[in-house]
């Protein structure tokens, strides 16, 4: 048996390989010939030798050095492959693609592999993968790289596109393109599954002609709009006072998008033991203090259950304000509350912005589409706010474009999250060309793209480009 002490490193400072020590030869003999990690400052100048070693000399793409401007921003990352003994056996580099704040647009390159490395070991792939996964999870929703022409089979090989040809160093290279599918693959998980659920073809279903798929129903005969939200299990059983805050905010989040004034909550809550619906009540009735006293009229509740949450909200008004009103050449606009943070344990998920503010500023940003009337509007849900410009975009009849860099966003969110999170206040809204902000208290409101003909959501880049977001209808409920 081998003792605790000998597994500890020793006086050198040298840590000892346990496996070797245990003698596991299996696990040995399966351990990768090499590791992709961030590169600290000695492999970070490894890497840079190594470069210069393959574009200066072997190459001779570049003469003199191959080092720019990239090379000295302290956003850029960079990824080495490094084998069992430390000896960095490749590299690649990464970072946004523009000066001025990070919009989500980054760029690979200087892909440098040493010779004795290349070939059957699969470094080269390895750190492109790497360099993809890295970029995704940083928020990036578009990432590109200029390849070499011998490079682009093994590029597309590992699912990149071909963009165009340009020339890097006045040599012929292929831009290429890697595939982020982030709101897409959101979109699919949260709401391509309704209209073939929801959809009966009786009149007046689901909100009624102008409304269909609306964020709150009209209710006929009547000048009341109703509303009703789910909270996710999960989130009621970890987090009980922050799902009863969450059940107000989304319905009076729906109400506001239709125009209507809050008149009532209704809720059906299900919960393990008393103490547990007393904690998801109080952060129930604290919201709907904030947002004015808006009444609980009565509701539901059954206890030795497993959590459950759903809140119904009625508002009023004479002209409700369709989700389907836009048209090609209206211009979006998203007015969003950018003040808060990360809620604690959502953190790129669930943004705070509404716990921390006063009545008056709750109200005035849950007034600003009554005070407005756009053509359109929606309140921004779990697709985040490209997905639910694209059910905004679908229930008008057309495809959108959303201006990445115009997007108002907090500067502790980067792209990717902000763009499909829950923002807590955001509205988008389609009208008119020219339309004034609407008077919305705290909240930052921009024009940031447009509503065009077709399906889907692209993203509009800086440079003109155009890529997919959301590449088909939302819902599959059609035009409203």
């Amino acid at each position: 048996m081998i003792a605790y002490e000998e597994l500890l490193a020793p006086v050198t400072g040298q840590v000892p390989d346990v496996l070797s020590l245990l003698g596991d030869r299996a696990s040995l003999a399966r351990r990768p010939a090499f590791r992709i990690e961030p590169a600290d400052a000695p492999a970070l100048r490894a890497y840079r030798r190594l470069r210069h070693e393959v574009f200066v000399r072997e190459q001779g793409l570049f003469a003199g050095t191959d080092r720019d401007d990239r090379d000295d921003d302290p956003r850029t990352v960079v990824l080495v492959a490094r084998s069992a003994d430390g000896a960095v056996l490749g590299g690649v580099r990464l970072g946004p693609a523009t000066d001025g704040p990070d919009i989500g647009w980054w760029q690979g390159g200087r892909l440098a592999v040493g010779r004795a490395a290349r070939g059957t070991g699969g470094v080269g792939p390895a750190l492109v993968r790497a360099a993809c996964a890295h970029a995704e999870n940083a928020g990036v929703l578009r990432f590109e790289a200029t390849v070499q022409p011998r490079n682009e089979p093994l590029f597309a090989h590992l699912g990149w596109h071909r963009v165009r040809e340009v020339r890097t160093a006045g040599v012929p290279h292929a831009l290429m393109r890697w595939p982020v599918n982030r709101v897409q693959d959101l979109v699919q998980a949260t709401k391509t599954a309704l209209g073939p659920l929801l959809t009966t073809g009786l009149p007046g279903d689901l909100g009624g002609a102008g409304f269909v798929g609306d964020d709150g129903a009209p209710v006929p005969g009547s000048d009341l709009v109703a509303a009703c939200d789910a909270i996710v299990p999960s989130m009621v059983e970890r987090d009980p006072d922050w799902a009863g805050w969450c059940s107000v905010l989304v319905n009076v989040n729906d109400l506001a998008a239709m125009g209507a004034e809050p008149v009532g909550l209704l809720d059906a809550i299900g919960a393990r033991s008393s103490s547990h619906a007393t904690r998801v009540l109080a952060g129930l009735r604290r919201a709907a203090q904030a947002y004015g006293g808006i009444p609980l009229l009565g509701g539901h509740t059954q206890l030795d259950v497993p959590a459950a949450l759903s809140v119904t909200a009625l508002g009023r008004t004479s002209r409700p304000i369709p989700g389907g009103g836009g048209r090609p050449g209206h211009d979006v606009r998203l007015t969003a509350d950018l003040g808060g943070g990360w809620r604690p344990n959502y953190p790129g998920h669930q943004w705070d912005s509404t716990s921390h503010r006063r009545t008056p500023e709750l109200r005035a940003m849950i007034g600003s589409a009554a005070s407005a009337r756009p053509a359109a509007a929606k309140d921004v849900s779990m697709a985040g706010i490209a997905g639910t410009l694209g059910m905004l975009a679908e229930a008008s009849g057309c495809g959108a474009l959303l201006d990445v860099a115009d997007v108002p966003r907090p500067a502790e969110a980067n792209a990717g999250d902000w763009l499909t999170c829950f923002p807590g206040f955001a509205m988008l809204t389609a009208d008119e060309p020219g339309r004034t902000p609407p008077p919305a208290g705290p909240a930052t409101s921009a024009v940031c793209g447009e509503l065009v003909p077709g399906t889907g959501v692209g993203l509009r880049w800086p440079d003109g480009d155009i890529t997919d977001a959301v590449t088909t209808t939302v819902t599959g409920l059609g035009n409203a």
